[in-house]
């Protein structure tokens, strides 16, 4: 594609690797296009929701004139599929922390599981893990964690569309779920240990869909850049 592709805008389907970040993403993918297609270095390019660095998954990233859709983009269902641990929780919900509390699993049986499962289809009211990057009093709230200080973090409002177990080896869970915008799979993974009268944190995920775009159809940044033929 021409520069001036770029900037009339693309939506461009990555497969985000494990560990890094959507931010240091679509920085690459501006290095490349600057570098190698030629375009100003001021060329507008953003994501359409972001995914934590532990995971994997389809970040749909918007180039030039397209990044005007990129509210719409976000609002669009997503779907998820990872696994649980249950029977410990950490502080961030996931593997950046390490396990502050372990719980007893012995009594949960296939119909709690299942009393659980189906008590998160809906609309429900979830608390944003600490953890996050929503800000409190002008600071994010994962700074706010960082720093040791204790903030109140309100529920919000979120829909579970769909919420599948398709594993289940205690003290592992694997699942997939579709959901609405704002919805912080981590803080599923802490609430629905607590469902089982146990914990749980989150210890893989990946994005697989958001809307009707599928990660089947993305593209790894190491692809994309060899895909790219310097002006």
């Amino acid at each position: 594609m021409t520069p001036e592709d770029y900037i009339n805008g693309q939506v461009l389907l990555i497969d985000k690797p494990l560990k890094w970040s959507s931010f240091q993403a679509v920085n690459k993918l501006k290095y490349t296009l600057i570098n190698k297609v030629g375009l100003p270095k001021k060329f507008k390019i953003g994501h359409a929701g972001t995914l934590d660095p532990l995971a994997t998954g389809l970040l749909i990233i918007c180039t030039g004139k397209f990044t005007k859709r990129i509210p719409e983009l976000q609002g669009m269902p997503k779907e998820y599929t990872g696994t649980f641990h249950i029977g410990g929780t950490t502080p961030s919900y996931d593997l950046e922390t390490e396990i502050d509390a372990t719980f007893p699993i012995e009594h949960i049986t296939g119909e709690l599981i299942e009393q659980a499962r189906l008590s998160f289809i809906g609309e429900i009211d979830q608390k944003p893990p600490v953890f996050s990057a929503i800000k409190k009093d002008g600071k994010r709230l994962y700074e706010h964690a960082r720093a040791g200080e204790e903030v109140e973090i309100a529920h919000r409002k979120t829909t579970i569309y769909e919420f599948e177990l398709t594993r289940i080896a205690l003290p592992e869970i694997d699942f997939r779920v579709k959901c609405s915008k704002g919805t912080y799979i981590r803080s599923l993974a802490f609430d629905f240990g607590m469902a089982l009268n146990s914990g749980a944190h989150l210890t893989a995920l990946r994005r697989t869909k958001i809307g009707d775009f599928d990660v089947a159809d993305a593209t790894l940044i190491t692809d994309f850049e060899a895909t790219i033929i310097p002006e």
